[in-house]
């Protein structure tokens, strides 16, 4: 029996890692067609979000049986606690890749956001893949050296998200109120993004030390 609980922590940790996996790739996905106003692309990102409602619904229900028929202990039941958390964490960053797809999708042909603040969005996209990618390799290898860069990209995107509403507020602003909301909006996933990143490395971190840093994340 502990050999066969053993073998179903394991798939529940794969999958886990297998949809950290999915939500970079979508991430980067919605990034090129956001930037590229590319169309098809951004179809695409909204097409395969399908496959990490999948997997999130599946870890779910694998943890579920595992709390009704093991009943895990110790470090055992966090791992699964964790692991129903982190799941929602992860379904709602590729969520809000899904909606910069989405926001691509309904400006196109134009671009969704003004050029002003075209250099503000690329990087706030290259912290949150920097995040996406920590997270895979953080759920992979519980190394606790990539939440602190996880941390700091946060840190940094949040002041580039306070940055972009402010840009909007001032009087020198020049692009349309529908240019405004899509920017805010983008501003905003990315953000959120980065937020629910920063919420998952806590987790795992929790999950190797046994101590709570707290989490103030929210949908």
């Amino acid at each position: 029996m502990r050999k066969v609980f053993q073998e179903e922590l394991k798939k529940v940790h794969d999958d886990l890692v297998e949809i950290a996996r999915l939500v970079s790739e979508a991430l980067n996905r919605a990034v090129e067609a956001f930037s590229s106003a590319d169309v098809e692309l951004a179809q695409e990102v909204i097409a395969a979000d399908a496959r990490i409602d999948f997997l999130q619904t599946a870890i779910d229900e694998k943890a579920i049986e595992i709390l009704a028929l093991q009943g895990p202990v110790a470090s055992d039941l966090r791992t699964i606690v964790g692991s129903l958390r982190m799941s929602a964490s992860l379904e709602r960053m590729g969520d809000l890749a899904r909606h910069i797809a989405q926001l691509t999708r309904l400006r196109y042909p134009e671009k969704a956001a003004p050029g002003s603040l075209e250099k503000t969005f690329a990087r706030m996209a290259e912290l949150d893949k920097t995040i996406a990618d920590e997270l895979v390799g953080l759920l992979d290898d519980h190394d606790l050296e990539r939440t602190t860069r996880i941390q700091a990209a946060n840190a940094e995107i949040d002041e580039l998200h306070a940055g972009v509403f402010r840009a909007i507020a001032n009087p020198s602003w020049t692009s349309s109120p529908a240019a405004a909301v899509d920017a805010a909006l983008v501003s905003r996933y990315f953000e959120r993004f980065a937020d629910h990143g920063v919420s998952v490395s806590r987790k795992v971190s929790y999950l190797v030390t046994g101590e709570w840093d707290g989490d103030n994340t929210s949908s």
